[in-house]
């Protein structure tokens, strides 16, 4: 489980990083501008981690029904070289999707009006005051795009469906209530971030709103990231623990 939250963390670092030095130089400088490979880049970027992101949460929802589902059989099925096996399809698959897209977002063409609105180069924006055909990108978003976004999310539905059907067997209250305490900082996390994407990039281009584009998207990469420390933090005793041995360390280092 710890190597799975380590690369989501991971994930959330770079992710938060793509966008939002970017967002703030602009708030507190007079010129708000970014090159044509520098958008590419954080466009590359941001899809590239919103993307691990996603196949990181299906992942961990396997972890979850196995532990949940088989719990003696959790260190023979989830070893070490399974979950870094696992852990690099993530990060390629990923890295593959965003290539996609930012190889389709290359070859658009921008004449008039270059002025994004947006406070990052996202794929609608972008597409928005493109003066070419963005047909095959928004074909690609909603055929490919969909396919990666739902079939994790299928995955995610499908093991707590199993875990589900596990835990009502249990004759005790007791332990049903401990089993979905276990699932609950990851049933959270999946609710804002499947939530917020699907409302930003599941609809037509025609009924994109600026506007409202962009306050999602400051919950989708600002807060959504921030929230996911305390989420498994809070909800995680080892962690708890951890936490409370270093607040003593450092009480009694100051105050010896």
């Amino acid at each position: 489980m710890y190597i799975f939250l380590g690369n989501l963390a991971l994930a959330d670092i770079c992710f938060t990083s793509t966008t939002v030095p970017k967002m703030l130089q602009n708030i507190f400088s007079p010129t708000k501008t970014i090159s044509y490979t520098g958008c590419l880049a954080q466009t590359y970027f941001f899809i590239c981690f919103a993307a691990m992101e996603n196949f990181l949460l299906a992942v961990m929802a396997y972890d979850r029904y196995i532990a949940i589902c088989h719990p003696f059989r959790y260190p023979m099925i989830l070893t070490r070289m399974l979950c870094s096996q696992m852990v690099a399809t993530c990060h390629i698959l990923s890295h593959l999707h965003a290539l996609l897209h930012t190889l389709l977002m290359g070859r658009l063409i921008f004449c008039a009006d270059n002025r994004i609105p947006h406070f990052f180069c996202d794929l609608y924006p972008l597409m928005k005051i493109s003066c070419s055909s963005t047909q095959l990108n928004t074909l690609m978003i909603h055929t490919e795009g969909v396919m990666v976004i739902s079939g994790a999310l299928a995955f995610i539905i499908a093991s707590y469906a199993c875990i589900s059907w596990a835990v009502l067997q249990s004759p005790s209250a007791k332990g049903k209530w401990r089993a979905f305490s276990t699932c609950s900082s990851h049933l959270t996390v999946v609710a804002i971030f499947y939530g917020t994407l699907s409302w930003v990039y599941f609809r037509p281009l025609a009924s994109y709103s600026v506007a409202t584009g962009r306050i999602l998207m400051v919950m989708y990469t600002v807060v959504t990231p921030m929230l996911n420390p305390f989420i498994y933090s809070l909800r995680n005793g080892d962690v708890k623990g951890a936490f409370r041995k270093l607040m003593r360390r450092i009480w009694t280092s100051l105050f010896r």
